[in-house]
């Protein structure tokens, strides 16, 4: 005999197919600015006041959201293939976990790649960026002074060359597919050793 109320299962506040992340892809479908608590609750199949009770207001969301990607990206400064090894290892490390989190948290780290600095929220998400990409650059640095890229180079252009690479999957990438697995060690390979033919 079936125990059903016949009620609708409470959608969990986070995971996949979460109230958030059902609000993030609101985000981005319409926009921060142009999404509305209306839009919100009718695309997360809640009332307002439910809604409510779960987050405080739609900057509360936009704050969860951003911080999902951001945290995955730290946490890839800190693994072990990010702190040990030579700095271009460790750099190429960085740059397969950033594709391995982007593909992971897909809807989160296109919110966050279409922050644009118009709330204190949004402005909080652009200097954790400039913190990761300081970050970046400082290792570009050490593995230039190795010897280990090419003499000359710009660290700080590097790291926003190597940034834009592995943001750009964002545009291109479709959860699902059978290559995904692939995807990370490709755009480390494409960044490291190119893409022409050695001459």
């Amino acid at each position: 005999m079936s125990t059903s109320t016949g009620r609708r299962p409470r959608r969990p506040t986070s995971g996949p197919g979460s109230l958030l992340e059902v609000c993030v892809v609101e985000f981005n479908t319409r926009g921060y600015d142009a999404t509305s608590m209306e839009d919100l609750s009718r695309a997360a199949g809640i009332t307002k006041s439910s809604f409510y009770h779960h987050f405080a207001s739609k900057e509360a969301l936009l704050r969860a959201g951003l911080e999902v990607a951001l945290d995955g990206l730290f946490e890839v400064l800190d693994a072990p293939g990010a702190t040990t090894g030579t700095p271009a290892e460790r750099l190429r490390y960085i740059v397969a976990a950033q594709v391995a989190v982007l593909q992971r948290e897909l809807p989160y780290v296109t919110l966050l790649l279409r922050v644009r600095g118009n709330t204190e929220t949004e402005r909080w998400a652009l200097e954790r960026r400039r913190a990761f990409d300081g970050r970046v650059a400082a290792l570009v640095r050490e593995a230039v002074e190795a010897g280990e890229l090419r003499a000359g180079l710009d660290p700080t252009l590097a790291a926003r060359l190597l940034s834009g690479l592995v943001n750009s999957v964002a545009e291109w990438y479709r959860p699902g597919r059978p290559s995904g697995a692939s995807v990370p060690e490709a755009v480390a390979d494409a960044a490291f050793a190119g893409i022409l033919p050695a001459r």
